[in-house]
């Protein structure tokens, strides 16, 4: 039970940006109907000030309406020097888990992730700190990130066995990544796992930034060491060129006519938008006013959402 789009707090929520910016992000998405906010110990920069930032503005803002928000964060990537400050041992997880309550001074969270999964660790001890994040009280449920189908089930497994279930997956997923459509969809069926998808405007490839072949200086493509200038070739402007005209056919921009895309999976709970501006998630939001798509406007599409489409 989440919001069709939730607000990520992977981008613009760390001490590069004014606390009032994202105060006013933050409430607007609340007034708004986004009950969401998802973190991760390494958001920001630097890692750990967008838990820190956020836990600000939330004793500030919304303590009153604890009960109403699902506030989840993860752990899995490199947080810090030596050896268990990285991956999915027991002790890096709650570690974690236990830094991250104290930067957003929560005293649990919604929902705790494994954020990717670990060559070195078992399954079977990952799943431990899982299960404790649970039982101790600091966590409601567990999910996994960036696992693949595979990995899923045997996670889903490990949970099951020790009475916790595997509520939900966060998978990357766009019109121009749409890898998990025949291997991770099937899986989140079968187990009775929710997924919450990230990038589903491909770091920003799926709006109208780049339509017209250049690369503005305050873009991602020219600031961010997720999009490479090289990704914006003649062959990603021919399809977001196609997609484009079939939105605006709908009414809609690029970016709404994507995540309306994203969220006609009956496997998607929820897509997880990143917002710079008030305006810019009012844009966003807008995709949730538009008509369903049409079988016709389905077929379209796949024209150009080719999967592979810009990515390195």
């Amino acid at each position: 039970m989440l919001p069709p789009l939730s607000l990520g707090l992977w981008h613009n929520f760390g001490d590069e940006r004014s606390i009032d910016s994202q105060r006013a992000i933050l409430r607007r998405a609340y007034d708004r109907g986004i009950t969401h906010f998802d973190l991760a110990n390494n958001y920001g920069p630097p890692p750990g000030s967008a838990e820190t930032n956020f836990g600000r503005i939330f004793s500030e803002d919304f303590t009153a309406h604890r009960d109403d928000l699902v506030i989840s964060t993860k752990a899995g990537y490199s947080m810090q020097e030596g050896p268990y400050g990285d991956w999915g041992s027991r002790k890096y997880l709650l570690n974690s888990l236990d830094a991250s309550l104290k930067r957003m001074g929560l005293d649990y969270v919604d929902i705790f992730y494994h954020h990717r999964p670990d060559p070195n660790t078992p399954i079977a001890e990952t799943a431990s700190a899982l299960e404790t994040a649970v039982t101790s009280g600091r966590a409601l449920y567990v999910g996994i990130s960036n696992y693949s189908p595979e990995q899923t089930t045997a996670m889903a497994k490990e949970l099951s066995s020790r009475g916790i279930h595997l509520l939900i997956h966060q998978p990357r997923y766009s019109m121009f990544d749409r890898h998990i459509e025949e291997g991770l969809f099937p899986v989140l069926e079968e187990q009775g796992i929710g997924s919450i998808v990230f990038s589903p405007l491909a770091q920003g490839m799926l709006t109208d930034r780049y339509l017209g072949g250049d690369i503005p200086s305050d873009s991602r493509a020219a600031t961010s060491v997720f999009l490479s200038e090289d990704r914006i070739d003649e062959t990603y402007l021919a399809r977001a060129r196609g997609l484009n005209a079939i939105a605006q056919d709908r009414g809609q921009t690029l970016a709404q006519l994507a995540l309306a895309w994203v969220l006609r999976q009956p496997q998607v709970t929820s897509a997880l938008i990143g917002a710079s501006s008030t305006q810019q998630l009012d844009q966003n939001l807008g995709a949730l006013d538009a008509a369903p798509l049409t079988d016709d406007e389905l077929a379209a599409i796949d024209e150009f959402a080719v999967h592979g489409t810009g990515l390195r």
